[in-house]
């Protein structure tokens, strides 16, 4: 599900990949509901490949925001995040995150990780489980 949902720094918010051109990629913002073109020379990442630092190493973003998810009961996290100071957004993620790596993950990484997160459920793509590909063989088949 993440794989299709895209970030494009310099630009607020969060995509969905639509369609693909010779050029450039359409892209539907999921707050504004618009379609917008993404051009290759753009940084455009994707939320299936973002990982955070932790003492033992990387959590994929997937288990951070089922985490998440399961500690706001499914709602948006009510923090204020104009408001916050780096304590509380480290508290925050410690409680959903106990072992990520404070020396390497920054309080504005926590508050767009919180943004997205807040971005997704609002927009209703809040289904954090893994989906298994018919393509894929199951570990039974191994």
């Amino acid at each position: 599900m993440l794989k299709r949902i895209l970030s494009i720094s310099g630009k607020p918010g969060l995509f969905e990949l639509v369609s693909q051109g010779k050029n450039m990629l359409i892209l539907e913002s999921l707050t504004e509901k618009k379609r917008v073109p993404a051009y290759t020379h753009e940084k455009i990442l994707s939320l299936g490949d973002i990982a955070i630092y932790t003492e033992e190493g990387e959590v994929p973003l997937l288990n951070v925001l089922r985490s998440m998810k399961e500690k706001e009961g499914g709602k948006k996290v009510a923090m204020d995040l104009k408001k916050a100071d780096g304590k509380q957004l480290a508290d925050y993620l410690a409680a959903v995150l106990p072992n990520f790596d404070r020396d390497r993950v920054y309080s504005s990484d926590i508050k767009k990780l919180i943004t997205w997160y807040n971005i997704l459920v609002e927009s209703g793509r809040d289904d954090f489980e893994e989906k298994k590909s018919a393509d894929a063989p199951s570990e039974e088949a191994k």
